[in-house]
């Protein structure tokens, strides 16, 4: 991420990002803010989801005619991609390897260790998976011994 980030009121954000904004329930940005400076404990700052970012695609990997910016609110990432749904409504799923910057515009939501609703997402997708990969491996073996101990 560079230099200052746009949308720190409603009024600095580009008309794709204001429209992305209202869509989302229009939050007071100035309450989601990054913190920077002070005490440790107090600072706040790093991508999060739904944040509204701009991503430069190294203009090497595209064909000579398509734009290298892409701009929309991060879904995801992954170690290998940064998922977005982009400012016309589409998934995208972009390689890290190609990416030479990426802007944040504003942030939507709370700081990850503040957001309630974040946390429980997190919380349920973690028991969801789990309870998965428990049945992952009692189809692998063809035997089903959770009811043993130890």
């Amino acid at each position: 991420m560079t230099g200052e980030r746009r949308g720190k009121r409603i009024d600095d954000l580009p008309g794709w990002a204001r429209r992305i904004h209202e869509e989302y329930g229009s939050p007071k940005l100035s309450d989601l803010n990054d913190v920077f400076h002070g005490p440790l404990i107090d600072r706040k700052s790093g991508l999060r989801k739904d944040d509204i970012i701009e991503i430069l695609l190294d203009a090497r990997a595209l064909p000579p005619e398509v734009e290298p910016w892409v701009r929309g609110v991060l879904v995801g990432t992954s170690r290998n991609a940064v998922e977005i749904l982009d400012e016309d409504g589409d998934f995208r799923s972009i390689a890290r390897d190609v990416i030479v910057e990426l802007r944040l515009v504003t942030h939507l939501r709370r700081p990850y260790i503040e957001d309630k609703e974040l946390l429980t997402f997190e919380k349920e997708d973690i028991r969801r998976r789990s309870s998965l990969h428990e049945q992952a491996e009692r189809s692998a073996d063809g035997h089903d011994d959770s009811h043993l101990w130890g």
